[in-house]
């Protein structure tokens, strides 16, 4: 079993990633290179998390073989024996041989870091690039990221200066890679506080509020109404974009230099304002320089660039309708289904999406009624008073694991018990659930954050490769942060537990931090305790009623923009709601004409094949009697049929608002 738990993990973890990007990303419309980087950086942050735990029973292990050498001591087998206590060293079944977890934490550990340092914002600002070609966009990253890279080159050049100035510093090649790696975790372990300290109160308490019917529906309402605005506002958008573009396409003729320029413009517009620019075109037309002013290729890059934002926010926001849309029906008919007297789950409208079988086998109406009615708010609960359990532990834990003597850190104290009786697979269970565990709460935090337009990681194939990207930015610089967080947690780090024990491969990578002493002493150590402070603040929501206070909408169940947005939410529901009511009516009738009267309509229609053959053969013997008539009542009985079939959809009208008075109606008319 040497090191298939490490291939095991390797091959999960990949599609793990994997599953995770084709659910936020695009693999058909988005550019190769962006699904490769963001796929490397969340696969390399995804392995190190899962892999971290086999490192620590390995060096759970490998410190068991260094006491033992120390003393006398027997060999046998698979285990080592102390002569004086007989106690036994067994190897864990995850044990991983010496020499591998060093060369492949250096591997992941500076791969992830080239990749969030300099590859990733290079290639987001190719992606937002709005040239016409490789060199341009190249072109283009260079320039916008040379502040970027500059200012670090300028910062990290200074310092230089400053060390080789000063006398009283001696640093050697490795001690200037540990001041490198303790910047970068130093900036990451700022930005992990904020958001674990959000994530640590935020997980629970929505599992809890999502055994509440009435809050979720109200929370679906608040979401509609701001998200139509969002869609009003991106449609709009785009119909002024597409203004502009057919402008520019009416301008610059089939033979102007800069036509292939707009082609490549009009291939990223929609298929129908496409298709209504062709048919407005006049290719055969010349175009003269002194006549008309043409717009340059810069500015038709920056309206390339601004064609592809529009559309993109356009088509994300009509997906999100539409799946906000079957998530309030769901809700509605959960509301309605609670009190069903036969416990059979029914729903308003069909499902669009073809089920499966299987699914659809074991998961029956009745199985439905009883998991969404009765089961999944209590599943919720119990869920949630878990996950808030589990927050209470990591928040003590933050504030008290510098403490050694004695051990305060309730995750360092687990770990020591199950060390001294050597369970490998209890210790390697504790460190995945709590590694795990801050990994969601941090991680989590990344998936539900938003900036504006900048930045959204929106499900069901709908981010866009700037967020991707950005996303993968975000997770390569919290993870290496957050693994020694938990390696201080659970005191295997050397540097907070203060025993010249052997350190994790993990750990070993990163150097000691004894070379800048008032970080190792001072930062790392107690600016984990603001999660406090932050957690409470979460848990009044004072960001919310901050971002409210500023313009921005939030849910708030004590405010009144929140109660309007909730009413004008609820009637832009009910109003969808009769919409496909009435799409759905419609259906249904024209599939009942059809399945009534089909099999008329072919007999009917064989029959007037038949009476014109022999029209036709009486017309040739006797030419001349007139058909006009045969025609002209065939030709009724299909323009009949025809309008039969297309069946007009009823509209919407009031019951109090219907005269029953004839004569009063006679008159209206």
């Amino acid at each position: 079993m040497s090191g298939a738990a490490l291939g095991l993990e390797i091959v999960f973890v990949f599609f793990l990633a994997l599953f995770l990007l084709h659910r936020y990303g695009d693999f058909k419309k988005q550019h190769r290179l962006v699904i490769i980087a963001t796929l490397l950086a969340w696969y390399l942050c995804f392995l190190i998390v899962f892999i971290l735990p086999l490192d620590v029973s390995t060096t759970i292990y490998n410190r068991c073989k260094l006491a033992v050498n120390s003393s006398p001591a027997e060999s046998n087998g698979s285990y080592v024996t102390l002569a004086p206590s007989k106690q036994k060293c067994f190897k864990p079944w995850s044990y991983i041989p010496d020499g591998i977890m060093p060369i492949f934490w250096r591997v992941v550990y500076w791969t992830s870091q080239f990749l969030t340092w300099i590859l990733l914002p290079f290639m987001q600002s190719y992606a937002r690039s709005g040239g016409f070609s490789i060199t341009g966009k190249i072109k283009t990253a260079l320039i916008e990221n040379a502040i970027y890279y500059g200012t670090y080159l300028l910062i990290f050049g200074a310092f230089l200066i400053y060390v080789a100035v000063n006398p009283n510093f001696n640093l050697q090649w490795n001690q200037l890679q540990t001041i490198g790696i303790a910047a970068a975790n130093t900036w990451g372990l700022f930005l992990l506080v904020l958001l674990l300290g959000y994530g640590l109160v935020e997980i629970p308490r929505s599992h809890w509020n999502g055994a509440k019917r009435g809050y979720l529906l109200m929370k679906t309402y608040f979401k509609a109404a701001k998200l139509m605005t969002e869609k009003a506002d991106a449609e709009e958008n785009l119909e002024d974009i597409m203004e502009e573009v057919r402008k520019v396409s009416e301008s610059i003729k089939y033979n102007h230099p800069l036509r292939k320029c707009v082609d490549t413009i009009l291939k990223k517009c929609p298929t129908e304002y496409q298709e209504r620019m062709g048919r407005n075109m006049d290719d055969y037309e010349d175009f003269d320089e002194r006549q008309n002013s043409y717009p340059s290729e810069k500015s038709l890059a920056k309206l390339h660039k601004q064609v592809i934002y529009s559309v993109q926010r356009h088509r994300r926001t009509q997906v999100q309708w539409q799946i906000l849309l079957e998530q309030a029906f769901y809700l509605e008919d959960v509301a309605k289904n609670e009190s069903s007297a036969t416990r059979q789950f029914v729903h308003t409208f069909h499902s669009q999406e073809p089920e499966n079988k299987i699914i659809q086998y074991f998961y029956t109406p009745t199985v439905e009624w009883y998991w969404e009615c009765l089961l999944r708010p209590w599943f919720y609960r119990v869920l949630a008073v878990v996950l808030a359990t589990f927050s209470v532990i990591v928040v003590w834990s933050e504030c008290t694991f510098f403490s050694t003597k004695p051990v305060l850190s309730l995750f360092a104290v687990f770990i020591q018990l199950a060390e001294r009786t050597y369970n490998y697979i209890y210790i390697e269970m504790a460190c995945f659930l709590t590694i795990f565990f801050l990994s969601i709460c941090v991680y989590s935090t990344v998936f539900r954050i938003r900036v504006f337009n900048y930045y959204y990681l929106a499900s069901h194939h709908q981010t866009d490769a700037y967020s991707l990207l950005f996303s993968g930015m975000l997770f390569c610089r919290l993870t290496p942060p957050l693994c020694l967080n938990f390696l201080g947690l659970t005191h295997m780090d050397a540097t907070i537990s203060h025993k010249d024990t052997q350190p994790t491969a993990y750990t070993s990578i990163m150097g000691s931090m004894r070379v800048l002493s008032f970080i190792a002493d001072g930062f790392y150590i107690y600016y984990p305790m603001l999660v406090v402070i932050l957690c409470i603040a979460t848990y009044f929501s004072l960001g919310t009623r901050c971002l409210n206070l500023l313009g921005f909408q939030q849910f708030m169940g004590d405010s009144e923009m929140t109660s309007d947005l909730i009413d004008e939410g609820k009637e832009l529901i009910r109003r969808e709601k009769r919409k496909r009511q009435r799409q759905e009516e419609g259906e249904n009738r024209r599939r009942e004409w059809k399945e009534r009267y089909g099999n008329r309509d072919d007999s009917t229609r064989s029959r007037a094949v038949h009476t014109d053959q022999k029209e036709s053969s009486f017309s040739e013997t006797n030419a001349s009697r007139p058909l006009s008539k045969y025609t002209r009542s065939n030709g009724r009985t299909e323009r009949d049929r025809i309008e039969l079939l297309q069946d007009a959809e009823p509209l919407d009208f009031n019951a109090d608002s219907v005269n029953d008075d004839p004569l009063e109606s006679d008159s209206g008319r």
